[in-house]
């Protein structure tokens, strides 16, 4: 296991997911090397969750960083732990299609994606027009 599946794996522990008793942790990592962390935060009205995936997304963005290499998820499932949908599309907002996703199963088995093998033929900004981001 890297560091940054590591550092995922870490921030198990900090989920708060009294509702699914699903932790996930996350740990992305920035073109410039800066890693940021979360963790699923859960939500009685469940709409108001995040997942952990968002929330170091969330992190980064609102620090000025918007070039993403690649992103650790952790779970304690037997399976590897992949991004929802809605995941997917926000990393796709600030990540390319190369994008490294690490999935983390509780036992510690690995699968390793690219963004565009787990959200083909996407849409991103730049479907846009420029004035309409």
């Amino acid at each position: 296991m890297n560091t940054l599946e590591a550092r995922a794996v870490e921030m198990l522990e900090r989920a708060y997911c009294p509702y699914s008793n699903h932790p996930v942790g996350a740990a992305l990592e920035c073109a410039d090397g800066t890693v940021y962390t979360g963790c699923n935060v859960e939500n009685a009205a469940f709409g108001p969750s995040i997942c952990a995936e968002r929330t170091a997304i969330v992190k980064a963005v609102s620090e000025g960083h918007r070039d993403f290499k690649r992103i650790a998820i952790a779970g304690k499932s037997e399976m590897p732990c992949v991004p929802c949908g809605v995941c997917r599309q926000v990393l796709r907002e600030f990540a390319a299609p190369e994008l490294e996703i690490l999935c983390v199963g509780g036992t510690g088995k690995t699968a390793r994606y690219t963004l565009s093998e787990l959200l083909p033929e996407s849409f991103g900004p730049e479907f846009l027009p420029a004035g309409e981001r």
